[in-house]
C-alpha cells in the first residue's frame, strides 16, 4: 500500500492558516488513544488544538475481534470524535486524510472529501497508529483478512457467516469442509482472542443455526511462527492460555511459519497445506504508512525513532507517539530492554508527556522525559477464561476474565456504549447466542 505524497503544486486553494489571535496551533494526526490523550491534556490551555483523522470516530480496537465474530455491533465500540472534543473550547476536529508533511514549511498536505488542502502548524503530534505488517510480502494482504478497523471487522464477519451459508448448498465434501475452516495467523493477544471467539461462535451458535451441516467438521486453526502463544506473557500464563485454547477445540500449529497463501490454501514451512475460506492475518503490526513518507530515521517495525521527550531528533516541534514511535526502555520478563510495546497505555502516557512538553516549551520550562508506568497486560480466551498480568499479579481463569471485563468497560468511551456492550455480553453469556450475526453489503 503506497501513500500518494501531496506537494504544494498538487494542492488547490483552501490552505488553513494559523489563527488570527496568534495562539500557537498544535495539530494532532490521529484520534486514537494517543491523539485523544494529547488533546485532553492540552484542553483549556494557551494553545489551539486541531485533531485530524480519516474517520469521524474513535474506535475501541481491543474489542474489534468481537465485532468480527458477531458478538458486538460495530457502533458499540465507536464514538464520534466531535462528541468527545466539543467540551473543550480550544480543541477542534477535521475529518481528512493526511498524505504528506513538509517539515520545513510546517505544512500538512491532506485530502478531505476529495479536496486537497494544506494545514499549517506550530507544533505537530503524529499519532496515526499502526498497520498490518506483512514482513515484505505484501501479496499476503490480498490473500488474507486484516483486523485493524471497523470496516475490516465487518468484512471478516460477513465472510465467516457467508462461508457457512455457502456450505449449506455445496455438494463437494472437501470444499464444504474448507468453507468451515478458519485459520488465524499469529498467536499474540489478537490472534488468541480471535481464535477463541471463532471457536465459541461455531460451537455455541452456528451449530444451532445450521443443523443440516456437520459442524464437527469445522476447524479453527491458530498458526504461529514461534513456539509459544502470547509470547510477551509469563510462561505460566502461556501454558494456561494454550490449555484453554486446546480445551475449546482450537488447533495449535506452533513453530511452523507460513510459507505461502494462494487461492485459499495456506502452506506452512513444513509442507502442511490447509484449505480455508476464512484466513486472518494477525501476525504482526508496523507503524502507520504515513511514517514511510516522512523521510526520517526509521527503526524495526517501520516505527519512527524519537528522543525520550517524544520529539523527532531533528525537529523539536514534531512529536511522535504510540504505535508510530520507536523508543527503547521497556523491560521484558526475561530482563531485556526493548522498544515500548504497541499498546493503548503506552500511547496514552506518551500523549500526556508530549502535551506537557509542548506547554513547557511555550512557557520556557524544562522538558520531561518519558517514563512508562506499566499497568500490565491481559487477554481473554473465550467464555469465563482470560490471562491477567498486572502489578505483579499473575492470574488466569474466571477471576482474570472478570478483571478483563471490568477494565475494558472502564476504558470504553461513552456511557451509551458501555451499556450496550455490557448488555450484549450479558445476553451472550446467559443465552450462548450472538445477536450481531448479520451479513451486510
Amino acid at each position: 500500500m503506497e501513500l500518494e505524497t501531496l506537494t504544494p503544486d498538487k494542492v488547490e486553494a483552501g490552505s488553513e492558516n494559523l489563527p488570527k489571535n496568534g495562539r500557537p496551533r498544535v495539530v494532532v494526526i490521529g484520534a486514537g488513544f494517543g491523539g485523544l490523550s494529547v488533546a485532553r491534556q492540552l484542553a483549556n490551555s494557551e494553545v489551539d488544538v486541531l485533531v485530524l483523522d480519516r474517520n469521524n470516530y474513535h474506535g475501541f480496537w481491543p474489542l474489534l475481534y468481537q465485532v468480527a465474530t458477531a458478538g458486538l455491533e460495530p457502533e458499540s465500540i465507536a464514538y464520534p470524535v466531535r462528541a468527545i472534543l466539543r467540551q473543550y473550547p480550544n480543541v477542534s476536529f477535521r475529518m481528512t486524510e493526511v498524505k504528506g508533511i513538509d517539515f520545513e514549511k510546517k505544512q500538512i498536505y491532506a485530502n478531505g472529501h476529495a479536496m486537497p488542502h494544506t494545514i499549517e502548524y506550530d507544533y505537530l503530534v503524529l499519532a496515526a497508529g499502526s498497520a498490518n505488517n506483512y514482513f515484505g510480502n505484501d501479496a499476503l494482504a490480498e490473500q488474507t483478512n486484516g483486523l485493524k478497523d471497523i470496516n475490516e471487522a465487518v468484512q471478516l464477519r460477513n465472510k465467516a457467516l457467508t462461508a457457512f451459508e455457502q456450505a449449506v448448498s455445496d455438494p463437494d465434501p472437501a470444499h464444504r469442509k474448507s468453507l468451515m475452516t478458519f485459520v488465524v495467523i499469529g498467536a499474540g493477544p489478537t490472534g488468541v482472542e480471535l481464535a477463541g471467539a471463532f471457536a465459541e461462535l461455531i460451537g455455541h451458535v452456528l451449530r444451532k443455526d445450521y443443523p443440516m451441516l456437520d459442524v464437527n467438521e469445522a476447524r479453527v486453526i491458530l498458526v504461529e511462527a514461534g513456539d509459544r502463544v502470547l509470547a510477551t506473557f509469563p510462561t505460566g500464563l502461556q501454558k494456561k492460555a494454550t490449555q484453554q485454547l486446546q480445551k475449546m477445540g482450537v488447533e495449535l500449529m506452533l513453530g511452523n511459519p507460513v510459507s505461502t497463501i494462494e487461492n485459499g490454501v495456506v502452506k506452512l514451512k513444513d509442507g502442511t497445506e490447509i484449505a480455508a475460506s476464512t484466513i486472518v492475518w494477525a501476525a504482526g503490526v508496523r507503524g502507520a504508512m504515513l511514517g514511510d513518507t516522512l523521510g526520517v530515521e526509521m527503526a524495526r517495525g517501520a516505527r519512527v525513532k524519537v528522543q525520550e521527550t517524544m520529539q523527532l531528533p531533528t525537529r523539536p516541534e514534531v512529536y511522535v507517539i504510540g504505535d508510530m514511535a520507536y523508543l527503547e526502555g521497556f523491560k521484558t520478563h526475561d530482563g531485556k530492554t526493548v522498544a515500548y510495546p504497541m499498546v493503548a497505555q503506552v500511547a496514552i502516557q506518551q500523549g500526556k508527556i508530549s502535551a506537557n512538553n509542548i506547554l513547557a516549551t511555550i512557557r520556557n520550562k524544562a522538558l520531561s522525559t518519558f517514563h512508562y508506568r506499566d499497568k500490565g497486560s491481559m487477554a481473554t480466551i473465550g467464555r469465563r477464561s482470560a490471562v491477567f498480568d498486572a502489578y505483579g499479579i499473575k492470574q488466569s481463569g474466571y477471576i482474570a476474565w472478570l478483571g478483563w471485563l471490568f477494565v475494558h468497560l472502564i476504558y470504553l468511551i461513552g456511557f451509551r456504549n458501555r451499556v450496550i456492550v455490557l448488555t450484549n455480553w450479558a445476553w451472550n453469556y446467559f443465552t450462548y447466542d450472538r445477536g450481531a450475526r448479520v451479513i451486510t453489503k
